[in-house]
């Protein structure tokens, strides 16, 4: 029997299952094949930082265009299988490590930084933002996406679901904004030219709103 995750972190070990290895044939910013835009959303940028990519696809499909890129999972589960699942692919490194303390020890910074339905929606944005902007290159780009919020359910929101209900007290939670709350957010923490958009979804009421920012 499957123990139940007692901290966020063993609940994003346990949160996607074993699972044969994405194609990587797209960048995917809704979760939905074929639906919005792809990679061009970040320009043409040589170095990209990854947060919250979980299997890793979107990693490795910019590596595979020859993009160096960094990629960051809080699950010590989600990045062993990454890692096994991209061995040998050139250009991407796999880290274990928490979004902000990750952004507070490194020293580099990159042409773009982005998150799929990944840690900018499970993280603080007074937190990460700032974090973000200082590793940012002059004029890199921003780019996040999440479930388009519910209107009036913004701010930090208690997650429910498989573990979290009637678990003695773990929560997660993720940060969702309307479209001007988080350009005011954004801007706020030095970054700029902020545009954002709600992908429909195919015969479902929320779509995928995407935010895409510059330094």
């Amino acid at each position: 029997m499957s123990t139940a995750p007692t901290t966020p972190a063993e609940y994003w070990d346990k949160y996607r299952p074993q699972q044969e290895r994405p194609a990587a044939e797209r960048f995917d910013w809704t979760g939905i094949p074929g639906s919005g835009p792809g990679a061009e959303v970040l320009g043409a940028p040589g170095t990209a930082l990854d947060l919250g990519p979980a299997e890793g696809e979107n990693a490795a499909f910019l590596a595979r265009q020859g993009v160096e890129v960094t990629a960051v999972d809080f699950s010590a589960v989600q990045v062993e299988r990454a890692r096994r699942f991209w061995a040998g692919l050139p250009n991407l490194r796999f880290v274990q490590a928490e979004a902000c303390a990750f952004l507070d020890q490194e020293v580099r910074q990159w042409e773009a930084i982005y998150s799929t339905w990944g840690a900018v929606w499970f993280t603080d944005p007074e937190e990460l933002f700032p974090r973000i902007a200082r590793r940012l290159v002059p004029g890199g780009v921003f780019a996040f996406s999440h479930r388009e919020p519910v209107a009036g359910q913004y701010g930090a929101q208690e997650m429910g679901g498989r573990w979290l209900e009637g678990n003695g007290g773990l929560t997660v939670l993720r940060w969702q904004h309307s479209i001007e709350q988080w350009s005011d957010l954004l801007k706020r923490h030095g970054l700029a030219d902020v545009r954002a958009e709600v992908i429909p979804a195919p015969d479902a009421a929320l779509g995928t709103l995407l935010v895409v920012a510059r330094a």
